[in-house]
């Protein structure tokens, strides 16, 4: 599993925007809407590829993976059809993990690892422990039957509107189940990223 020690909040005032998804950070950010340290308030240029190099570190912590793993998915993207920083975040996307976060079955993606990590998941009815767990369309995530009683589950639901649910899923909330309708196009992400600088930082 990949994780970030450390204040998560450095994190996100470093980009000045909530990447973690937890409601928790946007009070933070309209506080203190610069970055942290002492010089965080002076403006700096950047070069590009301090910019590349920033949108890479952007997608690694809002998704939760470490350097080994982006780079895998990464050679995966680009040897696949398509638009390869497309590919990169419909893979990520694809993420079991991500998608529980993103049915609203939890209030974040590390809230979301940790739901899978102990098991709560399920797959086309099989438990799956993995958050890196690749879906394809048609899949069925659901909260198993014994931990439907758990709180967590009905408080994070209590936040999705219907009107809100992104377009790629389907969302059953009385029966805690969701379904990965197909891969998002990049449109229909809602991911603050310039994915083509990416690109452009392992093209050199």
């Amino acid at each position: 599993m990949a994780k970030f020690k450390g204040p998560r909040g450095k994190i996100v005032r470093k980009f000045g925007e909530n990447i973690f998804g937890n409601p928790k950070f946007d009070k933070l950010l309209n506080n203190k809407p610069y970055p942290p340290g002492q010089h965080g308030m002076a403006r700096r240029k950047l070069s590009d590829y301090a910019m590349q190099l920033r949108e890479k570190q952007k997608v690694k912590y809002m998704y939760g993976i470490l350097e080994k793993q982006f780079r895998f998915y990464f050679r995966k993207a680009d040897q696949m059809k398509g638009v390869t920083g497309e590919n990169l975040l419909q893979i990520l996307e694809s993420r079991l993990d991500n998608t529980v976060f993103r049915l609203g079955l939890a209030v974040s993606r590390s809230q979301a690892r940790q739901v899978v990590l102990h098991k709560h998941i399920t797959v086309n009815g099989r438990v799956v422990n993995i958050p890196a767990y690749q879906l394809k369309p048609g899949d069925v995530i659901r909260v198993r039957e014994k931990s439907r009683r758990l709180n967590m589950f009905h408080e994070a639901l209590k936040k999705v509107r219907a009107e809100n649910m992104y377009s790629w899923l389907e969302l059953d909330k009385a029966q805690l189940t969701g379904t990965f309708m197909e891969k998002p196009s990049r449109e229909d992400i809602p991911a603050n990223v310039q994915e083509n600088m990416i690109v452009e930082l392992y093209s050199k």
